[in-house]
């Protein structure tokens, strides 16, 4: 699956390891969280474009590499995108941060939308949207609708977990937007949790059932 990146560094593995252990505590999975999301972020930006500035160094001018164009955007996914969002702030600290609040019904399993405010001028940036878990690909899927509607157009899918039923509803719908994710898990249970998984990613950041 060519639009699919799964990210097989030795820490991220060991890290979500550790996050899907039932015994580890809201504190530790909300910090292994964040050190997650520094790792992928160091994957997902790897292609930004990069242009020269002319600085001095304490021996010397130079021409050094800086990003081009505007700052990128991330967009996180409510409320879980969050987990990932600041971690990823705290290495890309001039993003400019959308966000995008949805539901998912618990008997349709579709996405409900009750919130979105993200950065002007989407059409000039990198728009990299956030959320830990690609499950039914529902939400995802419909927040990218929305991002699109906003004007984006090089958008990239950042998340901690896929099934392959969210990965091929996003192949379906937005088949110009690569997703990154640390795992591709088995499948969807009949409530529609990833399998194996690591539980209610929101929940268990945030401390609520």
């Amino acid at each position: 699956m060519d639009h699919l990146t799964i990210v097989t560094h030795p820490l991220v593995q060991h890290k979500l390891t550790l996050m899907r252990e039932k015994e580890t505590s809201t504190a530790v999975f909300r910090q292994l969280l964040r050190e997650i999301s520094q790792l992928l972020a160091y994957e997902i930006t790897g292609q930004l474009e990069m242009t020269t500035k002319r600085i001095e160094t304490p021996i010397q001018p130079m021409d050094a590499p800086v990003l081009d164009g505007r700052k990128l955007a991330l967009i996180s996914i409510l409320r879980a995108g969050n987990g990932l969002l600041d971690g990823m702030l705290e290495l890309i600290p001039s993003a400019r941060v959308g966000f995008v609040g949805l539901y998912r019904d618990e008997e349709t399993l579709q996405p409900v939308e009750y919130y979105f405010k993200v950065p002007d001028n989407l059409d000039e940036r990198l728009v990299i949207a956030v959320d830990p878990m690609l499950a039914t690909g529902n939400s995802s899927a419909a927040a990218i609708d929305k991002l699109k509607e906003a004007g984006a157009t090089n958008i990239r899918f950042l998340c901690l977990l896929a099934a392959p039923e969210g990965v091929a509803r996003m192949k379906e719908a937005h088949p110009d937007v690569p997703i990154v994710t640390a795992a591709l898990d088995e499948k969807l249970n009949d409530q529609g949790y990833i399998v194996p998984g690591l539980g209610d990613a929101g929940d268990r950041m945030f401390g609520t059932k």
